[in-house]
């Protein structure tokens, strides 16, 4: 039997949230019901629901930062408990058959994989996400949140936190590498946190110095602002990883100056536009690179990392009620540094 479950959506192009009950499917032999404490924004939700990125059916409910807890599994569970802490990110299923899925990397399962909303599941229904106080998933898709870590900061860890700690484990930042973070947002405040955990010299990189106490108190060793035209004269030729979070038309020749040689510049913020290159832009055998997510189990890794290192991220906790004002406050980069919404507060207001 489907159960329902108080959920935020968007009902109609250019809409504002409203409440709505939604359907969650009955547990499978596998699945665990979770009930989800925190939903975190990350600006691919606002995308999407915008339809910046293409057309999209209506009703949505976005978000695929969750955190919450075990409250009900399936019959052949295994991994989790009721009760249990977990998270889900950007995908609910795989095929688990692929190269790719046998490789833990589900993200490219060729099938391909189930995005956690906006996408469909095998059985033909649409995946709805997490702005909502209940979601079903296979077990093999919920990472476990640990202890050390609360439910809210951990929420973000389930997108933000993967997509900045896939790149920098794959690149090598380590002791005796200078990295710098291009956008200490709600991507770039986490890759300052964890490039300096993996014991890198850390640089938060912007168009100004307004966030540089932010960056120290991060863990960068310093902040450079790209508006001070000495930041690429000064600087030239001295990074070895440069992990650029923004989702503006940079000029990348620039950035690609600071590189050493052997160096790379990782992108994983979606600009609408191209970057545009000339070939001597990698005469110091450089590389471009992009990245996406991380698969199930280093996702969990990165979890476990986080609490090994007392990493968690820096949010704004807000109600159901505030969600609409929030995309706005993301959209002008006014949020330190990601919204969480307390999913106790759907349907709050009508309840009243």
């Amino acid at each position: 039997m489907t159960t329902q479950t108080p959920a935020l959506a968007v009902t109609q192009a250019n809409g504002s949230f409203e409440t709505i009950s939604l359907d969650r499917r009955a547990l499978r032999d596998d699945d665990i019901r979770i009930d989800i404490k925190f939903a975190g924004i990350c600006h691919s939700d606002i995308h999407t629901v915008r339809q910046e990125w293409g057309d999209i059916e209506f009703p949505i409910t976005p978000g695929h930062e969750i955190a919450g807890v075990v409250s009900a599994v399936g019959d052949g569970v295994t991994k989790y408990k009721v009760g249990d802490r977990v998270g889900v990110g950007c995908m609910v299923d795989s095929c688990g058959e692929c190269e790719n899925c046998k490789n833990d990397h589900e993200q490219f399962c060729t099938k391909p994989a189930v995005f956690t909303y906006n996408s469909l599941n095998y059985d033909g229904e649409r995946a709805q996400g997490g702005y909502a106080q209940q979601i079903v998933v296979t077990e093999r898709f919920a990472c476990r949140i640990p202890d050390e870590i609360g439910l809210d900061a951990a929420a973000p860890l389930l997108c933000a936190g993967i997509t900045t700690y896939s790149p920098l484990k794959r690149w090598g930042a380590r002791p005796g590498t200078k990295v710098g973070i291009v956008g200490v947002g709600g991507l770039g405040h986490l890759g300052v946190k964890i490039a300096a955990a993996m014991g890198a010299q850390v640089y938060g990189i912007s168009r100004s110095m307004a966030k540089a106490e932010d960056s120290e108190a991060l863990g960068a060793t310093a902040h450079l602002a790209t508006s001070d035209e000495r930041t690429f004269s000064d600087h030239k030729r001295s990074f070895d990883i440069i992990l650029n979070t923004v989702s503006a038309d940079l000029p990348m020749f620039d950035y690609m100056k600071l590189l050493k040689p052997f160096g790379v510049m990782v992108n994983v913020g979606l600009p609408n536009g191209t970057y545009e290159l000339p070939p001597r832009a990698f005469s110091g055998n450089t590389a471009m690179a992009g990245s996406m997510i991380g698969g199930i189990a280093e996702t969990q890794e990165m979890l476990d990392f986080c609490a090994e290192h007392g990493i968690g991220a820096t949010i704004e906790t807000i109600s159901a009620d505030q969600v609409d004002e929030a995309y706005e406050r993301v959209v002008d980069g006014d949020v330190r540094y990601r919204f969480v919404i307390d999913t106790a507060t759907i349907g709050a207001s009508e309840k009243a």
